[in-house]
C-alpha cells in the first residue's frame, strides 16, 4: 500500500484536501507531518507539500517554509529517490529549496486568479502522469497570485532537452498560446519535474478535481498514477 504524508506549515490551507484525496479516495495510508517534525519520513513513499500561504507568504512565497526543520528531511528523502509533490504553494517551496529549477513570481496581471483552467499533458512518462495520454487536455482549477514561472535561459534549454515540462496551460482544443496563459508563466508552464523524475511541482490543484462531485475528476488520474507505482 502507498504510504504518504502531507506536510503542514503555518498557513497551509489545502492540507486536508490532499489528505482526503490520498486516504479516502485513493486508499493510501496517509498521515500529517508538522513542519517541525523529525525522523518521520523514512518509511514513506510519497511526501506532499500542499497549497496555502506558508508563513503568510512573507518575504516571498515559500522562502521561509524552505527553512522549516522538516524540509531538510524532505530534501534528503528526495535525494534517496522518494516521490515528492508540491502543489501551488508547495511548488513554490520546492523551487526555494532548489529541489526544482526556476521560481514563481507575481502573476502578470498582479491579481489573484481562482478558476478552472485547461492543461495539456506534455509528458506521460513520469511517475505522476502515466494514467494520462500524451497531449490530453484536462480541466483543473488554479488559485494563486504568484504562479508566473520563470527560469534562466540555459536552465530552460536543459529542461526542454530532458522533457521536464509536464503540464502546460492551453485552450480547450490544446493550443498553447498567450491567450491561454493565465499568469505569464514561461512557455505556459503549469507543472514540471526534476531531472530524476521523482519530484514534481505544479500550480493547478489536482486534489480539487479528483472526485465525481467536483466540476471535473481530471485530477484523480494524477494520484492514480502515483498509486500505480506502488501497485
Amino acid at each position: 500500500m502507498l504510504k504518504a504524508a502531507v506536510v503542514r506549515f503555518p498557513g497551509s490551507n489545502c492540507d486536508r484536501d490532499c489528505f482526503h484525496v490520498l486516504q479516502d479516495v485513493l486508499g493510501a495510508d496517509t498521515r500529517f507531518l508538522w513542519h517541525k517534525d523529525h525522523n518521520k519520513i523514512k518509511d514513506l513513499d510519497l511526501v506532499v507539500l500542499p497549497g496555502g500561504f506558508s508563513y503568510g507568504d512573507y518575504l516571498r512565497c515559500g522562502a521561509i517554509a524552505r527553512f522549516s526543520p522538516v524540509m531538510q528531511e524532505v530534501i534528503e528523502f528526495a535525494e534517496r529517490g522518494g516521490m515528492v509533490v508540491g502543489i501551488c504553494n508547495g511548488f513554490q517551496i520546492l523551487t526555494e529549496a532548489q529541489l526544482l529549477p526556476g521560481m514563481l513570481v507575481r502573476n502578470r496581471s498582479l491579481k489573484f486568479i481562482c478558476k478552472y483552467i485547461n492543461l495539456r499533458v506534455e509528458n506521460t512518462k513520469t511517475q505522476f502522469t502515466s494514467k494520462y495520454n500524451d497531449g490530453e487536455v484536462i480541466n483543473i482549477p488554479i488559485a494563486h497570485g504568484e504562479g508566473n514561472y520563470t527560469v534562466e535561459d540555459d536552465v530552460w534549454a536543459e529542461m526542454q532537452a530532458n522533457s521536464q515540462v509536464v503540464f502546460r496551460y492551453c485552450s480547450a482544443d490544446g493550443s498553447v498560446d498567450a491567450a491561454s496563459n493565465p499568469n505569464g508563466s514561461r512557455d505556459n508552464v503549469a507543472g514540471i519535474v526534476n531531472k530524476r523524475g521523482n519530484v514534481l511541482g505544479m500550480m493547478p490543484h489536482p486534489e480539487r478535481a479528483a472526485e465525481p462531485l467536483m466540476k471535473t475528476a481530471h485530477g484523480y488520474r494524477f494520484f492514480e498514477s502515483i498509486k500505480n507505482v506502488f501497485a
